[in-house]
């Protein structure tokens, strides 16, 4: 998790105004055209990865997502070169690269956030959680329709919007991705001084995009709001990507299972480097005390501490399984609205658990106020 300083640094490409006018968004789970002022944007920086002559679509992600086709491994290239040496036919001659590498995951996450995205230098130290990002960027896609459910499908103007990342990390990625894609503004917190000081470096390296973060280190460990939240200041959303496990040890079974799932059992069993996750991850970024359920128990728990501090307070969940309890956690806080959201990303499944303590009439006058306030 992390937390930090003002920003600052090398020249980086300017990100681009949000629009003044407000931006039509789709009602959450409906699956229609985009609206035609991020149409264009796509057209304008498509994601436009193909086999051959035909793009095969990606099942489940978000309609808004860049990331619905297969990744066009020619023009990252194009735009990245270090990726080149990773990047090899499959069995059926199209071009990947293997995903159990971690080199490889970070090599290609740093081409598709130049690519796609306008982030230059992007890195994080190593061991720590490189992310999925057409995962990430589908929480924020949610995110925005959430927002928009109180505006008739009509987002508020992007400067407008502020966020709270609790648990922001080394790799600083939902920041970095709704900043260019809504222009929203962030705080991100954590416990870790290291992981921040890795985000930091990224904001430095992006002045136009960390003009709008800022980083806070959160000093208690037990607090996720407390001690991050200034007095006054109000949030639209928070959101969090929460220790999925309750101990190092299911953590390493998880890994397991995924390298089987990789063909590299073999080489797993051995331990050692093989061992670890492709996509990283340091102990306070992979498990905790009872795993995702009991985090986000008393993630509800200390929320209500802050009811008329925030619209909406979000978390992803990773398992159906701790859904019972989550609920059951809603139900005692005495929420006004509650929403799950579900998400995929080929044969994963996940979900967002979002809710509010304002009432339908609170969540307008607020909107009313945000609005007035762009």
């Amino acid at each position: 998790m992390s937390g930090g300083a003002p920003k600052g640094g090398a020249a980086a490409k300017t990100m681009p105004r949000p629009p003044r006018k407000p931006a039509k968004i789709l009602a959450a789970g409906t699956a229609h055209k985009p609206p035609n002022n991020l149409a264009a944007k796509s057209a304008s920086n498509p994601a436009s990865n193909t086999v051959g002559n035909s793009a095969v679509t990606k099942a489940g992600l978000h309609p808004r997502n860049r990331h619905r086709t297969r990744y066009d491994f020619a023009r990252l290239v194009a735009g990245s070169s270090e990726l080149a040496r990773f990047v090899a036919p499959n069995a059926y001659g199209d071009a990947t690269i293997d995903f159990a590498d971690p080199r490889a995951v970070k090599a290609l996450n740093r081409a598709i956030l130049l690519c796609d995205y306008g982030v230059a230098g992007w890195d994080i130290p190593s061991g720590y959680l490189c992310p999925p990002i057409p995962g990430r960027a589908d929480y924020l896609h949610y995110l925005a329709d959430l927002l928009a459910e109180a505006g008739g499908g009509v987002l508020p103007p992007g400067e407008a919007v502020r966020v709270l990342d609790v648990g922001t990390g080394a790799n600083c990625i939902y920041p970095l991705l709704g900043r260019r894609e809504y222009g929203w503004t962030f705080v991100g917190s954590d416990i870790d001084a290291r992981a921040l000081a890795s985000a930091q470096r990224i904001l430095d390296a992006n002045p136009a995009l960390g003009a709008g973060i800022e980083l806070r280190r959160q000093s208690d460990p037990e607090a996720l709001f407390g001690g991050v939240l200034r007095a006054g200041e109000y949030f639209d959303l928070t959101m969090c990507n929460p220790p999925f496990h309750a101990s190092l040890a299911e953590a390493q079974a998880g890994s397991r299972r995924k390298w089987r799932n990789l063909g590299k059992a073999a080489g797993n069993e051995r331990g050692g480097a093989a061992a670890r996750l492709n996509f990283g991850g340091q102990g306070a970024e992979l498990c905790c005390p009872g795993g995702e359920a009991a985090f986000v128990q008393r993630m509800i728990e200390e929320s209500r501490r802050y009811a008329d501090r925030c619209l909406w307070f979000t978390t992803l969940l990773s398992k159906a399984a701790s859904l019972p309890q989550v609920r059951a956690a809603l139900g005692r806080s005495s929420v006004q609205a509650s929403r799950t959201i579900a998400m995929a990303q080929g044969q994963k499944q996940s979900r967002i658990v979002a809710w509010t303590f304002l009432d339908p009439a609170a969540r307008a006058a607020w909107r009313a106020r945000r609005t007035a306030a762009a």
